[in-house]
């Protein structure tokens, strides 16, 4: 997973990490989002855009794919 986030001031940060296994669950997605979220906080200048992105995904297609929404 990567985050990355562009500030107001137009300099942007990038972070990943990647898990041990392949995500199966929405609260596994979320703990790590949140984890790679927490050291931003609290903004001391404002960011105008902010990207997760999941990467090396299973090549198995699921049933019924559906986007995930995080809430933040």
């Amino acid at each position: 997973m990567t985050l990355k986030v562009k500030y107001a001031d137009f300099r942007q940060i990038t972070r990943s990490r990647t898990g041990q296994a392949l995500f199966s669950t929405r609260a596994e997605i979320e703990q790590l989002s949140y984890a790679l979220l927490k050291p931003l906080f609290p903004v001391t200048k404002g960011i105008r855009l902010l990207g997760m992105t999941l990467s090396s995904l299973s090549e198995k297609q699921l049933e019924s794919e559906l986007q995930l929404r995080l809430s933040f």
